[in-house]
């Protein structure tokens, strides 16, 4: 199993600011995210660190680690890929949805997450939710405003697919 040791800061984890270089260097990492993981994963990282150390700056709390993503020889066309979300204190993405399936498991602090229309829920350690391709993830963020929180989240998607797409 390859994994990814340094971990990679999404500037989409914070509260929304002006249009800036940080957001699309972070929008172009987002994307490279997405178009880079049917490469090894030592490639992901030698293409990613560059693109998102301008955005690393402003909350170094807040980031996503590729884990792991390997392709499913059992499922053609299909990946999965394994990583790990870093909520700092007060800490969110905006508005997104996910072009396959995740399953996050809550693995320190609480997250509140809302999908589509539904209620908000706030979820524990030990705690998953699942959120099937294409629903629209209103709500993600640390419950707490003075705890770190975070989650391990794994989506199955078709190979080569952008696994998240930031909502206007």
């Amino acid at each position: 199993m390859t994994t990814l040791t340094a971990p990679v800061s999404l500037p989409f984890m914070r509260p929304p600011r002006p249009v800036s270089l940080a957001v699309v260097a972070g929008l172009a990492c987002a994307f490279v995210i997405g178009k880079a993981l049917p490469l090894p994963m030592d490639t992901i990282s030698a293409v990613i660190a560059p693109l998102c150390a301008s955005a690393n700056a402003a909350s170094p709390l807040d980031k996503v680690e590729v884990i792991t993503s390997h392709a499913l020889p059992n499922v053609a066309g299909k990946r999965v890929t394994v990583v790990r979300v870093f909520y700092g204190p007060g800490g969110f993405t905006p508005p997104h949805r996910h072009s396959g399936s995740v399953t996050a498991y809550i693995t320190k602090g609480e997250i509140r997450s809302q999908l589509g229309g539904g209620p908000v829920e706030t979820f524990k350690v030990g705690q998953s939710f699942f959120e099937p391709p294409g629903s629209t993830h209103m709500v993600s963020a640390n419950a707490s405003n003075t705890e770190p929180a975070e989650l391990i989240a794994v989506f199955v998607a078709d190979e080569g697919a952008q696994l998240t797409t930031m909502l206007e």
